[in-house]
């Protein structure tokens, strides 16, 4: 009997190895087994597990306990994004302000160069290859470390270069306006506005816009 007790014993422990949940028996030796379930039927018992099942005298077991497999951890919700407002594109007028207040520049100025160079377009390219609002050649926006096909860049870029020429040319407007167009190496050789029909309208132009502004 005690031989044929230990066989069943080993036999459901072999079972209970792969069990995920159930009951646990407990014997009168104050041990306990896992099982799936069990089934009585008069002073036989049925313990179920997986597939299988053993029997033994139910003289032999003093009880029956649900296992306490522990509630799963509730994962903790995940952070919501953080919502990054987006901010409305700035109108090339107004990122010719934001330039002009950045290098110390008349807002009418950097509008009216913007206007004269590009029709306050990005798209407009040049039929030498400047890009954009302010007209940036490829290698002046390389020496300004802007992106001249960014109109945020361009536009900064546009503004610091004027900036430059004025500072150049000891603030004089129409120094500097011939030197955007036509290059600083153009008015230097020249001492002024040297005479290129382009250029001269160029200056004529904006300096049109400005006294229309007044």
């Amino acid at each position: 009997m005690r031989s044929r007790w230990y066989f069943l014993l080993v036999l459901v422990l072999g079972f209970s190895v792969t069990a995920l949940a159930g009951e646990s028996v407990v014997l009168r030796s104050g041990s306990r087994i896992h099982v799936d379930r069990h089934e009585a039927e008069g002073a036989r018992l049925r313990l179920f597990n997986g597939e299988g099942f053993v029997e033994m005298d139910a003289s032999l077991v003093t009880g029956f306990e649900p296992d306490d497999l522990g509630t799963p951890p509730v994962p903790a919700p995940a952070p919501a994004p953080a919502i990054v407002p987006t901010l409305p594109a700035l109108s090339p007028q107004d990122l010719a302000d934001q330039a002009a207040d950045k290098y110390g520049l008349p807002r009418k100025l950097v509008r009216a160069v913007m206007a004269a160079e590009s029709g306050y377009s990005q798209q407009a390219i040049s039929r030498k290859g400047a890009i954009g609002l302010m007209q940036l050649m490829p290698e002046t926006a390389q020496t300004l470390g802007v992106d001249p096909r960014d109109p945020a860049q361009n536009v900064d870029g546009g503004a610091r270069y004027l900036r430059d020429l004025l500072a150049k040319y000891d603030g004089y407007l129409w120094h500097t306006l011939a030197a955007y167009n036509a290059g600083p190496a153009a008015v230097d050789r020249y001492n002024g506005i040297p005479p290129y029909a382009e250029t001269i309208d160029y200056v004529k132009r904006i300096d049109a816009i400005l006294r229309k502004a007044d």
